[in-house]
């Protein structure tokens, strides 16, 4: 029997296009399902037939405001600046929008910033499962994430659970002040007080976590919630927009496999000197490149031998499987497909979930790890040299990859909420 479903997220294009895939695959179903996320977005989800509630905020204007992602992209103060100046000022807006999407709903499924998600389930009684994209909001001390804000994390893995409990605790006491607004809020809806944050174990429903990513990239661990669920990658590669252009085929037709620079959509406006590097590395080593700049003009070199290619747009799904090695940001989504074409990557990470991504990337065998202040011609070439000559890289990202390939992540997902769904 149809059910009417609303799924709701915020973020860049990162965190809106699993949920298209999701949505997608309920709708294959039969059922009703509508996305509530910022307007920005309407005209992306419309287009595939799929519902849509504008909720507040909107997305900033990422290409009209290079100040906004130069805030949201810093290493140590990005995840604060988006918390506290981007969400919770909004929260009752967000709220009111959020209960208003809800209405006649079935089920309501969640991303981990979307924080009214717990109180509109809680207020209005409607079946509510919450997700992730990645391993690290899920904190867990057997399976410890490497923090932006907390990079020494990763030297300490070997002083256990004991020791990251701790630091999680620490963790916990220091972000208080950020959900104060959430716990006003819940006072004035009339909703009883809890100890719970909304940054931490307060996104997590009482009915469903889904892990939206590969077990080959992370594991349920013990001191998750007893109610998550390992989906797998819920791939999207399908946004009606235009595909490779001839000029691109015609280059990747003509040579050997080249290597892949991308930012991502998140990374392109504050590129710095990325492009310039990765073009002076790909000649350095005779290696074809191509480099994937966006709309910003001050990205795309000036001058480029023939064998490296700037293009503002190309879909990372048919694309990557061509490339000889692909060097990204580190961005879940871009490090998933990555891993589905089973070629090795180096993520060069600048904020958020980016450095926990690279970090699995390296402990996995696919990938090595370049920070942003190293990220040099001459650093580059080192790294992309180890990538290219140590064939371990390549037989490990290919395994990987075709466990990747094997795992559907969109139907395991609709499967585990279906199970939400109240009987006819």
């Amino acid at each position: 029997m149809a059910r009417r479903i609303v799924i709701t997220t915020y973020g860049t294009l990162g965190d809106l296009y699993p949920y298209i895939a999701l949505a997608r695959g309920l709708k294959a179903r039969g059922h009703d399902v509508a996305i509530a996320t910022a307007n920005r977005y309407r005209e992306k989800i419309e287009r595939h037939g799929i519902g849509f509630h504008a909720i507040r905020p909107d997305a900033p204007d990422l290409d009209g405001d290079h100040g906004v992602m130069k805030s949201m992209m810093d290493s140590r103060s990005g995840t604060e600046h988006i918390i506290k100046n981007m969400l919770m000022p909004f929260l009752r807006d967000s709220y009111v929008d959020l209960t208003a999407a809800v209405q006649g709903a079935d089920l309501l499924v969640s991303h981990m910033l979307t924080y009214t998600a717990p109180l509109v389930a809680e207020k209005t009684g409607i079946a509510w499962a919450s997700t992730y994209l990645h391993p690290v909001g899920l904190f867990s001390a057997y399976d410890p994430p490497i923090l932006a804000q907390a990079r020494y994390l990763s030297k300490v893995r070997f002083l256990g659970p004991a020791f990251h409990k701790l630091v999680f605790w620490l963790a916990k006491k220091s972000c208080a002040g950020l959900a104060r607004p959430w716990h006003r809020l819940r006072a004035e809806l009339g909703l009883p007080r809890t100890s719970n944050n909304p940054l931490f174990e307060g996104s997590q429903s009482p009915a469903l976590v889904l892990a939206m990513f590969s077990p080959e990239f992370a594991q349920k661990q013990s001191d998750w919630p007893a109610n998550s669920i390992v989906s797998g990658f819920p791939f999207f590669d399908t946004d009606d927009q235009a595909g490779m252009s001839p000029e691109l085929r015609q280059f990747l037709d003509e040579g050997p496999p080249p290597i892949v620079f991308t930012l991502g959509s998140s990374g392109v406006l504050n590129a710095g000197s990325f492009y310039n590097c990765s073009a002076a590395a790909a000649e350095k080593l005779g290696q074809r490149a191509v480099l994937i700049v966006g709309k910003e003009p001050g990205n795309r070199p000036t001058s480029l031998p023939e064998s490296v290619i700037a293009c503002e747009y190309v879909p990372f799904a048919p694309l990557f499987p061509r490339a000889s090695l692909i060097v990204h940001i580190g961005g879940v989504g871009t490090t998933a497909l990555a891993m589905q074409s089973g070629v090795p990557m180096l993520i060069m990470p600048q904020a958020h979930d980016q450095f926990d991504n690279a970090a699995r990337v390296t402990r996995l065998g696919i990938g090595r790890k370049l920070l942003r202040k190293r990220y040099t011609a001459e650093n580059l070439v080192r790294e992309l040299q180890i990538l290219l000559n140590d064939e371990r890289y390549a037989r490990t990202a290919a395994r990987i990859g075709e466990a990747v390939r094997r795992e559907n992540g969109v139907s395991n997902a609709c499967d585990a909420l279906e199970k939400l769904l109240p009987s006819p």
